[in-house]
């Protein structure tokens, strides 16, 4: 990944796939789950608006991101809502810190944008800090709504989901949903949203 690419996205202004609120997706998934407040790490966490939520909703939240400049946004977010949330600035890809398992681990955007880099990096890391019957929610981009590149998230397949998550995590349910949008009249871009828990 090059810095480069993400620190344009910040400093040309909000980021496309930021709406400044937290995911519906994410507070319904746990609403549904009846997941309570635990210790929970996000990968990818950007600007930290939802890990921001995870800490007020109680949860102990570890957040990281490679980019310099979501990280420091991020800590700005947390203590402007006088909350409490760790932000590490690492590449989830190499991410060296060592950690006790989460019980819940977070994605909204991050597994869609580095698989195609090392989908296996990417799983090594979910390995190293989850633990059997922990608990991950990953949301992505939806290949059934194919768009140009660079007009909209990158896109997974169902059937790729499943190739690359099992056999590490069974999941638990898949379904389709729409992104967030800034304008309520924008039906956002279609999604899955994928609810994993870690195999024994």
């Amino acid at each position: 990944m090059r810095e480069i690419d993400w620190d344009q996205h910040y400093q040309s202004g909000t980021p496309p796939w930021e709406t400044g609120q937290p995911s519906a997706e994410l507070a319904r998934v746990i609403a549904e789950e009846k997941i309570l407040p635990c210790r929970v790490i996000e990968l990818g966490c950007g600007s930290g608006i939802n890990a921001v939520w995870l800490a007020q909703q109680g949860f102990d939240v570890t957040a990281v991101d490679f980019n310099r400049m979501a990280i420091e946004k991020a800590r700005q977010r947390a203590d402007s809502a006088g909350v409490t949330a760790q932000f590490v600035r690492a590449d989830v890809l190499e991410l060296r810190e060592t950690y006790e398992p989460f019980p819940f681990f977070f994605d909204r955007g991050c597994y869609h944008a580095v698989r195609s880099l090392d989908v296996q990096a990417y799983l090594r890391t979910l390995e190293r800090v989850t633990a059997p019957g922990s608990l991950g929610l990953l949301l992505t981009g939806n290949a059934r709504d194919p768009h140009p590149p660079g007009q909209g998230p990158p896109v997974v397949s169902a059937e790729e989901l499943h190739a690359e998550l099992e056999p590490l995590f069974e999941i638990v349910r898949l379904r389709e949903f729409r992104f967030d949008t800034v304008e309520q009249t924008d039906p956002g871009f279609l999604a899955w949203s994928c609810l994993v828990r870690r195999a024994g």
